[in-house]
């Protein structure tokens, strides 16, 4: 068995080399010889596999690699929706509660968002979190707390507006899920900044979710198409971001749960 393993030429480092390495070494215990492949070098690559694990956001070689015949985990329109904040959001509308959200309308060059902005206030209340569409580890999301400051983080890219659930602030949980299954949980705190994330100076403790807040997180993953997937809930059962591509050292560091394993047992019986 082989397969495998795409991940951007651009992110390099201890944590992504960690993190490289840790699946290959846990598909090799399971017989599946597991090669690392760049976004970049992926697309000109003939090699035969019987998978793609995607570690990427690279959607357009996602489905490359898909129309090829190549089974893709995650899969590229999942990826797709859990890459969009704004796209995520639209998905589990209904599905799953969550913070009250609004698009930013999408726009050609220069706009006055100054009406849209106020309008957009009005509804969700101050201080409201501003995000980028796109982005990982809580980067590209700040906590405005006027009008002005929302204003100031506009740029050329794609944004939306959230409620700020102020009961969670600096705190949430994340659950990791494979195949329908809760397969561990963590609470992340953080004392200096609104965003929980482990990358942004907060710490975690292992957690033991409640059966709403397995059933929201499986019904989030379920609604994305996610064969794996971690799900961040804030308090009061709000989903907040679902990842395709969770940065699983850190829950392993956190929980002693070893998610890779898991991811490819589960690809083993789907292919």
């Amino acid at each position: 068995m082989t397969g495998f393993l795409v991940v951007n030429a651009t992110l390099s480092g201890e944590k992504f080399d960690t993190l490289h390495k840790h699946l290959v070494s846990a598909a090799e215990r399971l017989g599946i010889m597991l090669k690392i492949k760049n976004n970049a070098e992926m697309l000109f690559c003939e090699e035969e596999a019987d998978f793609v694990l995607f570690w990427d956001k690279d959607i357009p070689l996602a489905r490359t690699l898909e129309q090829r015949g190549l089974p893709v985990f995650n899969s590229a329109a999942s990826i797709a929706l859990c890459d969009d904040k704004a796209k995520t959001w639209l998905a589990l509308l209904g599905k799953v509660p969550q913070p009250q959200t609004v698009i930013a309308p999408l726009t050609f060059g220069a706009y006055d968002f100054s009406t849209f902005v106020h309008r957009a206030v009005q509804k969700l209340g101050l201080p409201v979190v501003f995000k980028e569409r796109c982005g990982s580890f809580g980067e590209q999301v700040f906590l405005c707390e006027n009008e002005e400051e929302v204003l100031s983080r506009i740029s050329d890219k794609p944004f939306l507006l959230q409620e700020f659930i102020a009961d969670s602030r600096g705190e949430d949980v994340r659950l990791e899920i494979v195949d329908g299954k809760c397969v561990a949980a963590m609470r992340r705190k953080n004392e200096n900044d609104f965003r929980s994330n482990l990358t942004n100076g907060g710490t975690a403790q292992p957690y033991t979710p409640t059966k709403e807040e397995i059933r929201l997180a499986v019904t989030a993953c379920d609604a994305l198409g996610l064969t794996f997937g971690g799900v961040d809930i804030l308090n009061g059962g709000l989903v907040c971001e679902v990842n395709s591509n969770a940065h699983i050292i850190h829950l392993m560091q956190v929980t002693g749960v070893d998610v890779a394993p898991l991811i490819f047992e589960t690809i083993l019986k789907k292919i």
